[in-house]
């Protein structure tokens, strides 16, 4: 896409039938700031111009061109840009499946793959990346998974480890799980904090703190991060956004949209149709 002005915004997050387990976006953001959320994959960006500050739990994180982003499945992160003209990057949303059949291949260690660097400096890889996007665009997916491969199992060599082993929970941690149920369950009407607290034999601030610390957002964030995943995947099954709105426990589709964009980088209509598009070896399309 074509960049025809110092504010110009541009986005496509998409798929490509022959690649499964990997969303694609390609965009340029100068205005727009995602809030905090997570991904249930990993999240691997080629910053190609411009500057991104990612904050992430160990602090902020400024990426230009040539840098890598690596985040791990359900880690909490907010974006923005870091320069008045914005940034521009590739990124990969590959499954946690797709990247641990890579590490997999790779070692015999045991445990989920994890990348140990949120921002490094590699220009082949961001290259990789960006040959990734190309591939798919062109429709030639032998080509994008190839790359896509090649490019995963170079970053875990020089940037993988493993998730560390999960502590016994204790008792904040408990109520903070059984409060996500708990809101997963009661998406479209969930319960007050204090109702939830009450239910949970907790006080409101104890739950509040003890579902901060575990899950890196308060409740009121993450339910308004977990709707958005599942609006996502009701919109990937053909529901009209209008449909997903209601069934995901926002008050109409304007919320939606709102939420949506913020969190996905496109509206929901846009992610909708992308999908409804989503074109084989023999398609063509433009970012």
């Amino acid at each position: 896409m074509a960049d025809t002005g110092r504010d110009t915004e541009w986005a496509r997050h998409w798929q490509h039938a022959e690649l499964p387990g990997v969303d694609l976006l390609s965009a340029r953001y100068v205005r727009h700031t995602f809030p905090r959320h997570s991904h249930e994959g990993y999240v691997l960006a080629a910053i190609t111009s411009g500057v991104e500050e990612v904050g992430v739990p160990e602090g902020t994180v400024r990426a230009g061109p040539g840098t890598v982003l690596m985040i791990n499945p359900e880690v909490p992160h907010t974006a923005r840009a870091g320069t008045p003209e914005g940034w521009v990057y590739n990124t990969l949303y590959p499954s946690a499946q797709v990247v641990n059949d890579v590490a997999a291949e790779m070692s015999s260690a045991r445990g989920t793959a994890a990348f140990t660097e949120t921002g490094v400096s590699d220009p082949r890889a961001a290259r990789l990346i960006t040959e990734v996007h190309r591939a798919a665009e062109e429709g030639n997916p032998l080509a994008a998974d190839s790359v896509l491969r090649v490019m995963v199992a170079q970053l875990l060599d020089r940037h993988g480890g493993t998730m560390p082993a999960r502590a016994p929970r204790s008792a904040g941690a408990r109520d903070a799980a059984r409060a996500r149920a708990v809101l997963e369950e009661r998406m479209e009407r969930p319960p007050t904090l204090e109702a939830l607290a009450s239910e949970l034999g907790t006080s409101p601030f104890a739950l509040l703190r003890a579902f901060r610390n575990q899950y890196g957002m308060p409740p009121h964030t993450w339910l308004t991060d977990a709707r958005v995943r599942r609006a996502r995947r009701l919109l990937d099954a053909g529901t009209t956004p209008a449909e997903a709105a209601i069934a995901v426990g926002f008050t109409d589709q304007p919320h939606l949209n709102r939420h949506f964009t913020r969190i996905v980088g496109v509206p929901p209509g846009a992610y909708r149709r992308e999908r409804a598009g989503t074109y084989k070896t023999s398609g063509n399309a433009s970012p």
